[in-house]
């Protein structure tokens, strides 16, 4: 059976990839500081269930010795592909750069780039030793490419990210391991963040009326639609190597 490790997996749009990857028959492990209310009771095809892995993505030393536990564990024990899905982010800090604090960065950087990429480097050293598929979506964003008010953080850590997954991909292509990396950018969603995001003052955020629009036009996605696109991505005939992959291109 497939095996998939998803960050962020106890709400949102973790929560939704790994109840898409099971109903694909893939067995998922979802790192998060709490578990999911849903996940340890969800029914996946041909018997795919789900595990709970504590994981503090803050703490980039305790973070580096759950990867590397994992990966040691299903590298192991795998004869299909396997799937690494770098989910978990914030968008905070909202403000003016000007306004941050170090503990606020480096809180922000480790979760949304330090981690995704030291969960890379662990499972793509244990994909090779064992000569095992490893499929790597690194979650981002479309601030990304465009420059957002009070989104300096944000915006910086997804284009390290995306930048990071095209250089991975261009690697792998290399040295022809099979071995794959995308990004996945999910669009504006039902979730916690929007919540987050919609909370902001006007003098941190200047865009945050438009987020309050999105909910008035009903314009946010439901994270298991999002989820949907991208667990057909993974199944299907093809991914593209360093592709960035987005929702939008789906609707």
């Amino acid at each position: 059976m497939k095996t998939a490790v998803v960050t962020g997996a106890s709400r949102g749009l973790g929560e939704a990839i790994a109840k898409q990857l099971m109903d694909k028959g893939i067995q998922v492990i979802g790192v998060a500081r709490k578990d999911s209310d849903d996940l340890p009771s969800f029914e996946g095809k041909d018997n795919a269930g789900y595990t709970y892995r504590y994981g503090d993505l803050q703490d980039t030393a305790a973070c580096a010795n759950v990867f590397e536990e994992l990966a040691e564990d299903i590298f192991t024990k795998a004869d299909d592909t396997v799937y690494l899905v770098n989910n978990a982010g914030v968008v905070g800090p909202i403000a003016t750069a000007d306004a941050y604090s170090l503990q606020e960065w480096e809180a922000h950087m480790a979760i949304n780039l330090t981690a995704p990429m030291l969960a890379c480097s662990i499972f793509l050293k244990y994909a090779k030793k064992h000569n095992i598929q490893l499929i790597i979506v690194n979650v981002t964003s479309g601030a990304a490419e465009r420059s957002v008010h009070g989104w300096s953080a944000y915006s910086t850590s997804k284009a390290g990210l995306n930048r990071y997954t095209e250089t991975v991909a261009l690697e792998e292509a290399e040295a022809d391991t099979g071995n794959i990396a995308i990004a996945y950018n999910p669009g504006i969603m039902d979730t916690d963040m929007q919540a987050d995001i919609r909370s902001s003052e006007p003098e941190q955020f200047q865009d945050v009326q438009k987020f309050k629009d999105y909910v008035t036009n009903k314009s946010l996605r439901d994270p298991m639609f999002v989820a949907g696109v991208l667990a057909e991505i993974l199944t299907g005939n093809e991914i593209e190597n360093g592709k960035r992959y987005a929702v939008k291109d789906y609707v």
